[in-house]
């Protein structure tokens, strides 16, 4: 397993809910990212989210197709998230959707953590190339 560390950009965009499901209350974003340093690469995506009424519990999952360079090495993968807030505590799973990778990165396994510090955002990424 290998592991890099890097900075991303990232703009959500809200996004009305599809007219038939607009009573669930699901919020719906757009992402939009650009990674730095050896994951050097944008991504596309969507996020679906959930506000309780108790304050600090919520929800959220996404998919993101990543596009760009991965130590040199081109191709596009997908990355899916779960996102749960309990109370306050929170966790997060990000991981690479099996067979998702393309060119090559055909093979990619991985999870990645996200930081957010300061306002900024920052990524680790563990990940294994066959």
């Amino acid at each position: 397993m290998q592991q890099i560390r890097g900075s991303f950009d990232v703009q959500l965009q809200a996004q009305p809910a599809a007219e038939a499901i607009a009573s669930a209350a699901l919020g719906r974003r757009t992402i939009v990212k650009q990674f730095h340093g050896e994951l050097d690469a944008a991504s596309l995506g969507e996020m679906l989210s959930v506000h309780t009424a108790v304050k600090g519990s919520a929800a959220y999952v996404a998919l993101e197709r990543v596009s760009g360079t991965l130590n040199g090495k081109r191709g596009s993968f997908v990355l899916m998230h779960t996102g749960l807030m309990d109370k306050g505590q929170s966790s997060l799973t990000v991981q690479v959707v099996p067979d998702s990778a393309t060119e090559e990165l055909q093979g990619l396994s991985g999870t990645m953590q996200i930081e957010i510090r300061e306002g900024k955002h920052f990524y680790v990424f563990d990940y294994q190339l066959p």
